[in-house]
């Protein structure tokens, strides 16, 4: 289920507002959001039929981890209330379209794309908790080296829903063994955006056979003892979409996420 991923496009988003980087994506300028506007979460798109809405819906209320829904729009509407003067035809860096579970184009927009029946659900990204893993001090490799996260299909079935069903998708990080408890507790404390780790340790548990050849996003270089550590992903929904092969879809590219207005600490609880 391998999925051809872009070369990256480093950008620097650190001084940039939320309707700044949404401007500039809309203008074109594409490329991974890791590391972009510190503070304000990130979240992951699938836009579905309305026929295949409560596929969807159902499927991420049995998949809460790596599909945790922050918001779902009306039937054609393109507005969403995590960021109310943003268009999601236009304003993330790159899309994804599918029909029949094919990917038949990669553009900067989907304004030609786009149908009056689209429902949009934005899902929760683990960009959002990058920062209070910074806060604790765990490094953050892949934005050290101006990479997208990788991200990997693994051998992890989630709750079938409907006609939906495939696998788990799951992003990595390498963590120093010293700052394995950080970054487990500062994730956790954010239930909305993935929440903690999955997994940490040999890939081979998750069926994963060769880090260095990601599923999605470009495989990072670790410092000498550094532990892999696994994030449910919200990628999850476009492997779905690979393995039920639904009609029509939209998402956004991997690791090419939409910014939202919405402060990271909101969704932490505790």
């Amino acid at each position: 289920m391998t999925a051809y991923s872009a070369p990256p496009e480093p950008l620097d988003g650190r001084a940039w507002s939320p309707a700044e980087a949404r401007t500039r994506f809309r203008s074109g300028l594409s490329g991974p959001t890791a590391g972009m506007v510190p503070g304000h979460a990130q979240a992951n798109l699938i836009a579905v039929p309305a026929d295949w809405a409560h596929d969807v819906r159902e499927f991420c209320g049995h998949n809460p981890k790596p599909c945790p829904v922050l918001d779902e729009t009306g039937a054609g509407s393109w507005s969403t209330s995590l960021a109310p003067d943003a268009d999601l035809r236009t304003d993330l860096p790159r899309y994804r379209v599918w029909e029949h579970g094919e990917l038949v184009d990669e553009p900067t927009d989907v304004v030609q794309w786009w149908r009056e029946d689209l429902v949009s659900f934005l899902i929760g990204c683990s960009f959002t908790f990058e920062w209070a893993l910074s806060a604790a001090g765990v490094p953050l490799r892949h934005v050290e080296q101006g990479r997208n996260v990788p991200m990997y299909v693994t051998d992890r079935l989630c709750h079938p829903a409907g006609r939906l069903h495939g696998p788990m998708v799951v992003s990595m990080r390498p963590v120093p063994p010293g700052h394995l408890a950080a970054a487990v507790s500062a994730s956790a404390a954010m239930p909305a955006v993935h929440g903690a780790p999955v997994h940490s340790g040999d890939p081979a548990e998750l069926g994963i056979k060769d880090l260095d050849r990601p599923d999605f996003g470009d495989a990072v270089v670790p410092e000498p003892g550094d532990i892999p550590v696994f994030w449910a992903c919200g990628v999850t929904p476009q492997a779905a979409v690979m393995a039920s092969r639904p009609p029509f879809a939209i998402t956004h590219a991997p690791g090419r996420m939409f910014i939202t207005d919405v402060r990271d600490e909101q969704y932490r609880v505790a």
